[in-house]
C-alpha cells in the first residue's frame, strides 16, 4: 500500500517513517506554501535516510488564514493546526492508499482528533495513521537517540521545511521579526542527517 507522510525532515517525522517502512511503501511528502525553499532540506533529509520524497503544494490563503489566526490570538496553536488540517487533506487527495503524520501522544499541535481522523478517512476514502501516537516525547527521545542523526537548535536556527518556519517568514515580512518572537515561543527543532 501507497503511503503519504507528511515530512518536516525533522526527529518526529523521520522516525514515524522507520516505524512504518515495514509495512508500507513510503513516501515522505512536505507540504509547503511556496514561500521559501525549506523544503530542500527536508529533500535532502529523505534521500539521506532512503525514502522517496514528494513536494505537496499548499493553497497560499490558507498561509494567509492562518497567520491572521496568529496575530488574533496572539499564539501560533490554531494556525498551525489549521495548515495541518490543510495538509492533511491535501495530501489525503493525492493518490496515496494511507496518509500519516509524525505527531505525537503529547503533542500540543498539531493533533488530529479521532473525529477528524474518522472524518478524513471517510470523505477521502483513505487510510490515516498516526505511529507516534502512543509515544510521548521521552520515548520518542530514546529511540531517536539509537537510530537516527540529528542537529538540534532554536527555530531560528534549524532550516527545515515546516508549516511554522513558512508562517514565521509571512509575519516577519509584514510585521518584522519582533513580532515573531512576540509570537512564536522559544523551543528547539530537529533536522535529520542519517541513521545510526
Amino acid at each position: 500500500m501507497e503511503l503519504g507522510l507528511l515530512y518536516s525532515g525533522g526527529k518526529d517525522s523521520t522516525l514515524a517513517a522507520l516505524l512504518l517502512e515495514d509495512f508500507y511503501d513510503v513516501t515522505l511528502v512536505t507540504a509547503q506554501f511556496g514561500i521559501s525553499e525549506d523544503w530542500k532540506h527536508a529533500r535532502s533529509s529523505a534521500e539521506t535516510i532512503g525514502f522517496p520524497f514528494e513536494r505537496l503544494d499548499l493553497d497560499p490563503d490558507v498561509a494567509h488564514d492562518a497567520v491572521d489566526r496568529i496575530r488574533a490570538d496572539g499564539f501560533p496553536r490554531n494556525g498551525i493546526q489549521l495548515v495541518h488540517k490543510h495538509a492533511l487533506e491535501r495530501a489525503a487527495r493525492d493518490g496515496f492508499d494511507v496518509i500519516a503524520d509524525g505527531t505525537r501522544r503529547d503533542d500540543r499541535v498539531p493533533t488530529v482528533s479521532r473525529a477528524q481522523a474518522q472524518s478524513l478517512e471517510d470523505r477521502h476514502d483513505v487510510e490515516y495513521v498516526a505511529p507516534l501516537s502512543g509515544f510521548g516525547r521521552t520515548a520518542v527521545d530514546r529511540l531517536v537517540e539509537a537510530h537516527l542523526e540529528v542537529i538540534a537548535g532554536p527555530s531560528e536556527e534549524i532550516e527545515r521545511a515546516d508549516y511554522e518556519a513558512e508562517l514565521r517568514e509571512i509575519i516577519a515580512a509584514e510585521d518584522g521579526p519582533d513580532t515573531v518572537a512576540e509570537l512564536f515561543p522559544d523551543h528547539d527543532q530537529t533536522y535529520v542527517t542519517g541513521r545510526r
